[in-house]
């Protein structure tokens, strides 16, 4: 557990930028969705299980909420967030909107979020993404896998595919902690 808070904390004293969002590498200052989204999701995580006396709880729980707060300014009036998060000609992302759907639910059932800022969001999200599943229960509008560049262009034409494992997996996420208690 101290690893990961290291790890953790460290991540948010050097990566995090002062919006509150994370570059998808140090050589690509793009706000990609689905990076944020391993971020949220990691955060999220360690929260639920880190120790409230841990000594980088504080600092990890101020990145978060920091995170949450400039996630929350961006979520699309539909409840989708965006391919590339601060850029409202980017296209909707079903990977991303799953992860900070995730990260915003169990935010407000843990009390780290205030339910009246984040609860209609994460409501607003879920709902979106059940828009996006088929009648087989594949996600649509999932990014493929994808490397970095420091080109906006590059991301916003990366492949959009339907059933992807990114997708499928942080949906279930959601669900699971749509159902904790």
């Amino acid at each position: 557990m101290d690893r990961a808070a290291q790890t953790l904390a460290a991540y948010l004293q050097r990566l995090q930028q002062p919006n509150g969002l994370f570059f998808h590498t140090l050589e690509a200052p793009i706000h990609w969705g689905r990076g944020n989204g391993w971020v949220a999701s990691g955060l999220t995580e360690l929260l639920r299980e880190l120790p409230a006396a841990h000594p980088l709880r504080p600092a990890i729980l101020a990145g978060y909420l920091r995170m949450m707060r400039s996630l929350l300014a961006h979520q699309a009036p539909g409840g989708m967030w965006r391919q590339v998060i601060d850029l409202p000609a980017s296209w909707e992302e079903s990977s991303s909107t799953a992860m900070f759907t995730f990260a915003f639910v169990s935010g407000v059932k843990h009390g780290w979020l205030p339910d009246a800022e984040f609860g209609a969001a994460a409501c607003r999200g879920w709902l979106a993404l059940m828009g996006q599943l088929t009648e087989d229960g594949d996600v649509r509008e999932v990014c493929v896998g994808t490397g970095h560049s420091k080109d906006v262009a590059y991301y916003l034409g990366r492949p959009r595919v339907v059933g992807d494992k990114h997708g499928q997996a942080p949906l279930l996420w959601t669900a699971a902690a749509l159902l904790r208690t």
